[in-house]
């Protein structure tokens, strides 16, 4: 399998706001910080600026928003948190991905899990906490796969479901 992860680029926009509109229904988003934002060059410049810790708004920690791309096909996303404050400790982490649902079951999500993690342990993070919903079988294993092991199940800080929460080392 050939997939990588790298930046948003201009040529995105439409693959990525698709999959925004399609994750909507499954209680989470493809994209996040998109509120201020009217086009899709300030939307690069925010993931630009947070990559780089520039201009973080209160509660908002340096961070990076990659896409992850077979060939050419937008697949998914990875978001890494180079830090963690006490909300994002219950959940979500250091790592969220999010498959395009017409690329899961592919082994995509695992692949950016463990490239993610690379990138993760390149900025300075040694133990990196991954968490998923309670009912998403799939993602607990893509996660026990990359070396997660179950720390606990908590509420989530961003929605208040029931979450695991994962620590790899």
């Amino acid at each position: 399998m050939t997939l990588r992860l790298r930046p948003f680029t201009e040529e995105d926009e439409a693959a990525a706001r698709a999959a925004d509109e399609q994750s909507a229904a499954e209680r989470q988003r493809f994209l996040f910080h998109l509120e201020g934002t009217s086009t899709w060059s300030e939307v690069l410049e925010r993931f630009s600026a947070r990559r780089l810790g520039h201009d973080l708004p209160e509660g908002i920690v340096r961070s990076a928003m990659l896409a992850a791309v077979a060939g050419e096909q937008l697949v998914g996303r990875v978001s890494i948190r180079f830090e963690l404050t006490p909300p994002l400790k219950r959940g979500p982490g250091h790592i969220g991905y999010h498959v395009i649902e017409e690329f899961r079951g592919l082994g995509y999500a695992t692949e950016m899990l463990r490239q993610a993690l690379i990138i993760a342990r390149s900025e300075g993070v040694d133990h990196v906490l991954v968490t998923c919903d309670v009912d998403n079988v799939a993602s607990a294993r893509v996660i026990e796969k990359c070396g997660g092991e179950l720390a606990d199940t908590v509420e989530s800080s961003l929605n208040g479901l029931p979450i695991h929460r994962y620590w790899i080392v």
